[in-house]
Protein backbone atom coordinates (compact mmCIF):
# COMPACT_ATOMS: atom_id res chain seq x y z
CA UNK A 1 0.00 0.00 0.00
CA UNK A 2 3.01 2.22 1.12
CA UNK A 3 4.25 1.81 -3.03
CA UNK A 4 1.18 2.72 -4.34
CA UNK A 5 -0.01 5.19 -2.41
CA UNK A 6 3.51 6.92 -3.38
CA UNK A 7 2.82 6.01 -6.81
CA UNK A 8 -0.60 8.10 -6.64
CA UNK A 9 1.08 10.91 -4.83
CA UNK A 10 3.63 11.19 -8.18
CA UNK A 11 0.92 11.08 -10.59
CA UNK A 12 -1.27 13.61 -8.67
CA UNK A 13 1.35 16.17 -8.70
CA UNK A 14 2.40 15.45 -11.94
CA UNK A 15 -0.71 16.46 -13.54
CA UNK A 16 -0.33 20.51 -14.22
CA UNK A 17 -3.73 21.76 -13.78
CA UNK A 18 -2.98 20.17 -9.90
CA UNK A 19 -0.34 22.50 -9.02
CA UNK A 20 -2.81 25.24 -10.37
CA UNK A 21 -4.83 23.71 -7.34
CA UNK A 22 -1.72 23.82 -5.29
CA UNK A 23 -0.62 27.57 -6.02
CA UNK A 24 -4.23 29.25 -5.94
CA UNK A 25 -5.05 27.58 -2.61
CA UNK A 26 -2.09 28.50 -1.40
CA UNK A 27 -1.90 32.15 -2.11
CA UNK A 28 -5.66 33.41 -2.06
CA UNK A 29 -5.65 33.35 1.69
CA UNK A 30 -2.78 35.53 2.56
CA UNK A 31 -4.05 37.65 -0.52
CA UNK A 32 -7.28 38.70 0.44
CA UNK A 33 -5.94 39.76 4.05
CA UNK A 34 -3.47 42.49 2.52
CA UNK A 35 -6.33 43.51 -0.26
CA UNK A 36 -9.14 43.74 2.34
CA UNK A 37 -7.00 44.87 5.41
CA UNK A 38 -8.77 48.74 5.20
CA UNK A 39 -12.41 47.01 5.08
CA UNK A 40 -11.48 44.44 7.87
CA UNK A 41 -9.92 47.29 10.17
CA UNK A 42 -13.12 49.33 9.75
CA UNK A 43 -15.68 45.90 10.03
CA UNK A 44 -13.39 45.10 13.05
CA UNK A 45 -14.27 48.66 14.91
CA UNK A 46 -17.64 48.49 13.89
CA UNK A 47 -18.73 45.45 15.28
CA UNK A 48 -19.69 44.18 12.38
CA UNK A 49 -18.12 40.70 12.23
CA UNK A 50 -19.40 39.20 14.74
CA UNK A 51 -16.41 37.61 16.20
CA UNK A 52 -12.96 39.10 15.37
CA UNK A 53 -10.74 35.92 16.24
CA UNK A 54 -13.01 34.73 12.50
CA UNK A 55 -11.13 37.47 10.34
CA UNK A 56 -8.03 35.41 9.23
CA UNK A 57 -10.29 32.09 8.83
CA UNK A 58 -12.65 33.40 6.96
CA UNK A 59 -10.40 34.47 4.40
CA UNK A 60 -9.84 30.65 3.40
CA UNK A 61 -13.31 30.37 1.81
CA UNK A 62 -12.27 30.71 -1.65
CA UNK A 63 -8.47 29.41 -1.54
CA UNK A 64 -10.86 26.00 -0.82
CA UNK A 65 -10.86 25.51 -3.93
CA UNK A 66 -7.42 24.86 -4.67
CA UNK A 67 -8.55 21.72 -2.94
CA UNK A 68 -11.23 21.09 -4.53
CA UNK A 69 -9.11 21.34 -7.86
CA UNK A 70 -7.09 18.56 -6.38
CA UNK A 71 -9.89 15.94 -5.69
CA UNK A 72 -11.42 16.68 -9.19
CA UNK A 73 -8.28 16.13 -11.00
CA UNK A 74 -6.58 13.37 -8.82
CA UNK A 75 -10.17 11.39 -10.70
CA UNK A 76 -11.00 13.36 -13.83
CA UNK A 77 -7.13 12.38 -14.89
CA UNK A 78 -8.22 8.96 -14.87
CA UNK A 79 -11.02 9.43 -17.72
CA UNK A 80 -9.04 11.46 -20.08
CA UNK A 81 -8.80 10.25 -23.21
CA UNK A 82 -4.42 9.01 -23.85
CA UNK A 83 -4.02 10.01 -26.86
CA UNK A 84 -5.17 11.21 -30.31
CA UNK A 85 -4.22 7.28 -31.35
CA UNK A 86 -6.72 6.34 -29.14
CA UNK A 87 -9.42 8.67 -28.60
CA UNK A 88 -11.62 5.92 -26.46
CA UNK A 89 -8.91 5.01 -24.19
CA UNK A 90 -8.18 6.26 -21.43
CA UNK A 91 -5.93 6.06 -17.91
CA UNK A 92 -7.78 4.32 -15.73
CA UNK A 93 -7.58 1.63 -18.17
CA UNK A 94 -4.45 1.09 -17.55
CA UNK A 95 -4.78 1.55 -14.17
CA UNK A 96 -6.75 -0.79 -13.72
CA UNK A 97 -4.11 -3.56 -15.21
CA UNK A 98 -1.52 -2.55 -12.69
CA UNK A 99 -4.32 -1.76 -9.69
CA UNK A 100 -6.86 -4.51 -9.97
CA UNK A 101 -8.38 -4.31 -6.86
CA UNK A 102 -10.58 -0.97 -7.38
CA UNK A 103 -10.90 -0.57 -3.29
CA UNK A 104 -7.29 -0.54 -2.55
CA UNK A 105 -6.55 2.09 -6.14
CA UNK A 106 -9.51 4.15 -4.24
CA UNK A 107 -7.92 4.41 -0.86
CA UNK A 108 -4.25 4.42 -1.88
CA UNK A 109 -5.91 7.66 -4.41
CA UNK A 110 -7.45 9.02 -1.08
CA UNK A 111 -4.87 8.62 1.14
CA UNK A 112 -2.41 10.52 -1.81
CA UNK A 113 -5.00 13.31 -2.13
CA UNK A 114 -5.59 13.49 1.81
CA UNK A 115 -1.77 13.83 1.96
CA UNK A 116 -1.38 16.65 -0.38
CA UNK A 117 -4.64 18.71 1.45
CA UNK A 118 -3.21 18.33 4.33
CA UNK A 119 -0.02 19.76 3.96
CA UNK A 120 -1.89 22.93 1.56
CA UNK A 121 -3.87 22.91 4.36
CA UNK A 122 -1.56 23.36 7.32
CA UNK A 123 0.93 25.94 5.23
CA UNK A 124 -2.35 27.98 3.64
CA UNK A 125 -3.63 28.28 7.25
CA UNK A 126 -0.46 29.31 9.22
CA UNK A 127 0.43 32.07 6.81
CA UNK A 128 -3.13 32.79 6.13
CA UNK A 129 -3.46 33.52 10.19
CA UNK A 130 0.02 34.89 11.18
CA UNK A 131 -0.67 37.58 7.89
CA UNK A 132 -3.33 38.31 9.50
CA UNK A 133 -2.08 38.79 12.92
CA UNK A 134 0.89 40.86 11.58
CA UNK A 135 -1.83 43.48 9.70
CA UNK A 136 -4.35 43.61 12.46
CA UNK A 137 -2.39 42.64 15.56
CA UNK A 138 -5.02 43.21 18.47
CA UNK A 139 -7.85 43.72 16.82
CA UNK A 140 -7.82 40.07 15.64
CA UNK A 141 -7.78 37.67 17.76
CA UNK A 142 -5.67 34.47 17.25
CA UNK A 143 -8.53 31.54 17.11
CA UNK A 144 -7.56 28.49 19.37
CA UNK A 145 -5.13 25.64 18.29
CA UNK A 146 -8.64 23.48 17.85
CA UNK A 147 -10.22 25.73 15.38
CA UNK A 148 -7.00 26.00 13.47
CA UNK A 149 -7.18 22.44 13.76
CA UNK A 150 -10.31 21.94 12.63
CA UNK A 151 -9.90 24.26 9.81
CA UNK A 152 -7.41 22.48 8.27
CA UNK A 153 -9.42 19.36 8.44
CA UNK A 154 -12.15 21.12 6.41
CA UNK A 155 -9.65 21.50 3.88
CA UNK A 156 -9.00 18.07 3.35
CA UNK A 157 -12.58 16.72 3.88
CA UNK A 158 -13.39 19.48 1.19
CA UNK A 159 -10.71 18.16 -1.17
CA UNK A 160 -12.27 14.51 -0.13
CA UNK A 161 -15.70 15.30 -0.77
CA UNK A 162 -14.67 16.90 -4.40
CA UNK A 163 -12.70 13.81 -5.66
CA UNK A 164 -15.93 11.35 -3.99
CA UNK A 165 -18.17 13.57 -6.20
CA UNK A 166 -16.36 13.47 -9.63
CA UNK A 167 -15.77 9.84 -9.28
CA UNK A 168 -19.16 9.45 -9.40
CA UNK A 169 -19.82 11.95 -12.20
CA UNK A 170 -16.85 10.85 -14.25
CA UNK A 171 -16.20 14.28 -15.45
CA UNK A 172 -14.16 16.84 -13.98
CA UNK A 173 -15.13 19.49 -16.21
CA UNK A 174 -19.01 19.29 -14.79
CA UNK A 175 -17.84 19.07 -11.43
CA UNK A 176 -15.31 21.66 -10.99
CA UNK A 177 -17.81 24.11 -12.37
CA UNK A 178 -20.53 23.68 -10.41
CA UNK A 179 -18.09 23.50 -7.17
CA UNK A 180 -16.95 27.35 -8.14
CA UNK A 181 -20.18 28.69 -9.03
CA UNK A 182 -21.26 27.09 -5.62
CA UNK A 183 -18.21 28.68 -3.81
CA UNK A 184 -17.65 31.70 -5.85
CA UNK A 185 -20.96 33.02 -7.30
CA UNK A 186 -23.74 31.60 -5.64
CA UNK A 187 -23.95 29.07 -2.46
CA UNK A 188 -26.71 27.12 -2.97
CA UNK A 189 -26.97 25.07 -0.17
CA UNK A 190 -26.53 28.81 1.68
CA UNK A 191 -29.62 29.94 0.00
CA UNK A 192 -31.05 26.46 0.64
CA UNK A 193 -31.35 27.36 4.07
CA UNK A 194 -33.69 30.65 3.89
CA UNK A 195 -35.98 27.82 2.73
CA UNK A 196 -35.41 25.21 5.60
CA UNK A 197 -33.13 25.13 8.43
CA UNK A 198 -32.36 21.86 7.10
CA UNK A 199 -30.03 23.12 4.86
CA UNK A 200 -27.17 23.98 7.18
CA UNK A 201 -26.37 20.41 7.21
CA UNK A 202 -25.26 20.13 4.30
CA UNK A 203 -21.35 19.63 3.85
CA UNK A 204 -20.48 23.27 2.54
CA UNK A 205 -22.69 24.73 4.99
CA UNK A 206 -22.11 22.67 8.16
CA UNK A 207 -18.47 22.36 7.86
CA UNK A 208 -17.87 25.87 8.47
CA UNK A 209 -19.53 25.46 11.92
CA UNK A 210 -16.40 23.35 12.78
CA UNK A 211 -14.34 26.47 13.19
CA UNK A 212 -16.15 29.91 12.29
CA UNK A 213 -18.13 31.44 15.35
CA UNK A 214 -19.91 34.09 13.69
CA UNK A 215 -21.98 32.11 11.31
CA UNK A 216 -24.99 34.11 9.55
CA UNK A 217 -27.31 31.54 10.11
CA UNK A 218 -30.34 30.87 11.87
CA UNK A 219 -28.94 27.27 13.37
CA UNK A 220 -25.89 26.84 15.41
CA UNK A 221 -24.25 23.68 15.13
CA UNK A 222 -21.30 22.81 17.47
CA UNK A 223 -18.03 22.44 16.07
CA UNK A 224 -17.97 18.74 17.22
CA UNK A 225 -21.38 17.95 15.89
CA UNK A 226 -20.49 19.71 12.58
CA UNK A 227 -17.29 17.92 12.39
CA UNK A 228 -18.98 14.62 13.18
CA UNK A 229 -21.74 15.56 9.84
CA UNK A 230 -18.90 17.17 7.46
CA UNK A 231 -17.33 13.53 8.08
CA UNK A 232 -20.04 11.25 7.38
CA UNK A 233 -21.01 13.34 4.51
CA UNK A 234 -17.46 12.78 2.88
CA UNK A 235 -17.34 9.00 4.22
CA UNK A 236 -20.56 7.90 2.54
CA UNK A 237 -19.64 9.79 -0.71
CA UNK A 238 -16.77 7.84 -0.56
CA UNK A 239 -17.99 5.01 0.05
CA UNK A 240 -21.22 4.95 -2.91
CA UNK A 241 -18.14 6.20 -5.13
CA UNK A 242 -16.12 2.94 -4.47
CA UNK A 243 -19.24 0.73 -4.76
CA UNK A 244 -19.91 2.71 -8.59
CA UNK A 245 -16.30 2.27 -9.13
CA UNK A 246 -16.42 -1.47 -8.84
CA UNK A 247 -19.57 -2.19 -10.66
CA UNK A 248 -19.66 0.78 -13.10
CA UNK A 249 -16.25 1.27 -14.76
CA UNK A 250 -13.91 -1.10 -16.84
Amino acid sequence: MVSLVHAELRKLLGIPTAWIGVVFGSAVGPLLVVVNASAAREAIAAGLTGDASDTGLQYLGIGLLGAMILGVVAVSSEYTSTGEDAPGARQLTATLLAVPRRTRLLVAKALALTAVTTVQGVTTVAATLALTGLVHGSLAPAPSAGRIAAAVLYWVLIGLLAFAITLLARNGIVTLTLLILNTAVVSVSYLLTKITPWAAYLPDIVGAHMFLRGMHTDVVIAPLTAGLVMTAWVAGLLALAGLVLNRRDA
